[in-house]
């Protein structure tokens, strides 16, 4: 968790909290419990979140206060979870999503 900030300028020092073991795609990872998903991979160096569902880019952290679903990832075998919103708990496992694997964009057209 070296991507942490310990010590922050305004907010003062980070609270000792109880440290817990994640699994992001098969991946053991460090986080402190009920602290945002999203806030945990990041301070594991994560970026990439997901994969576009159409075109397979890479997707990250966006908004980060619950407004848009770029976050979005699998905790538990449940899909669509907001990784900013979720607090993280021990032993969670957390997947990426990935492309479908048929085209979006080819859904439908037979219909036309």
């Amino acid at each position: 968790m070296n991507n942490r900030i310990l010590n922050h300028p305004i907010l003062g020092k980070l609270e000792k909290k109880k440290e817990v073991r994640f699994f992001f795609n098969n991946k053991e990872y460090k986080g402190y419990e009920n602290e945002s998903i999203a806030a945990a991979l990041l301070a594991n160096g994560v970026r990439t979140l997901r994969y576009h569902e159409e075109t397979s880019a890479p997707r990250g952290i966006y908004c980060n206060i619950g407004h848009c679903f770029e976050c979005r990832v699998i905790v538990n075998g449940k899909q669509g979870i907001r990784a900013c919103l979720t607090p993280l708990k021990e032993n969670m496992e957390i997947e990426s999503h990935r492309a479908l694997p048929t085209p979006v964009r080819d859904w439908g057209k037979s219909n036309e």
